[in-house]
């Protein structure tokens, strides 16, 4: 749990916050598969939606809600995850493709030029699977946590 105030991060069952003593607001929302969000963003889109609308485009509809969402923790998280998760993974997926084939185009290697493929092909298949799931969690109301965006998404909303 992270202080609202000064942005320390506390034990969970902490009342009080352990660097500026700031009373800490225990929110539900933020807990995987907690109770149902807020009834509406302040797009004017049911929380739900929006934040299954925070994935349909990966990061760049992430950014899109981060700037239009105003009140929604909810909305406000899943945007923040959509942004870590699919920009990571599709920085990460362009480096590596790149790296591979340019290698293999130096080399003449056509076997590598192969396994960058296959390679680009698995890393694509278990993104969009990604996708489907967090889709569907968002679309459900819950807020399910990529493990390493969603501590982090976690963090943004606190701020």
């Amino acid at each position: 749990m992270f202080c609202s105030q000064c942005g320390a991060e506390n034990p969970e069952e902490a009342k009080f916050c352990s660097k500026c003593g700031a009373v800490l607001a225990v929110s539900p929302t933020l807990t995987e598969g907690a109770a149902k969000p807020e009834a509406e963003s302040s797009t004017g889109l049911s929380a739900n939606v929006a934040g299954l609308l925070c994935y349909v485009a990966g990061w760049i509809t992430g950014i899109v809600f981060i700037v239009l969402e105003k009140k929604s923790i909810f909305v406000k998280f899943h945007a923040w995850q959509s942004i870590m998760t699919f920009g990571v993974l599709t920085a990460a997926h362009l480096i590596l493709s790149t790296i591979l084939r340019a290698i293999a185009f130096a080399t003449f290697s056509p076997g590598l030029a192969v396994f960058a493929g296959v390679l680009g092909t698995i890393i694509w298949i278990m993104m969009a699977i990604l996708w489907i799931i967090l889709v569907i969690q968002a679309g459900t109301g819950k807020m399910w946590k990529v493990p390493w965006a969603g501590n982090w998404a976690e963090k943004q909303i606190s701020k």
